[in-house]
């Protein structure tokens, strides 16, 4: 009896899948990764507003009968005036700044607090892009308000 002839199609095969898969990560890790995660390109007047927007969380915003919680409720943020917005909790209850629907600014990230903004702190978020933004509080579901981002009217 004799032997089969071993074959070097399977040595090749084997080392062309080596390469393959080689080359890919090599690709994915020099050229792909770096490009999506890289932030656009953003006018540096949009990053560095003339100001800034205050948004306040007033005392008793965490009663449901009150009727004014985040002053001002429906603010018109200017892109290069004052895109750069802070919340202010001046309540004695901790609160949330939660969109009603997710959202992420390209330059800036995903927008809402993470987690609470306790009595006497505040969150602040740089919008780069033109949105329309329902957002409340959390544990406040009552707490509501609606930030309309534009481009600079001058």
């Amino acid at each position: 009896m004799s032997e089969p002839a071993a074959s070097h199609a399977y040595g090749v095969g084997v080392l062309a899948v080596v390469v393959a898969v080689g080359a890919s990560i090599v690709f994915y890790t020099s050229f792909y990764l770096p490009e999506s995660l890289a932030r656009p390109s953003v006018d540096e007047h949009v990053l560095e507003p003339d100001g800034t927007f205050t948004i306040n969380m007033i005392a008793g915003s965490g009663d449901p009968n009150q009727e004014e919680n985040f002053i001002p409720k429906n603010p018109q943020i200017e892109l290069t005036k004052n895109n750069l917005v802070i919340w202010v909790n001046e309540d004695t209850t901790p609160h949330t700044v939660t969109p009603d629907h997710r959202t992420e600014d390209s330059y800036s990230g995903e927008f809402g607090s993470e987690g609470v903004v306790l009595a006497g702190e505040t969150y602040e978020f740089l919008f780069t892009e033109e949105a329309e933004i329902p957002y409340h509080c959390s544990p406040h579901p009552w707490m509501t308000g609606t930030l309309k981002i534009t481009p600079s009217r001058g």
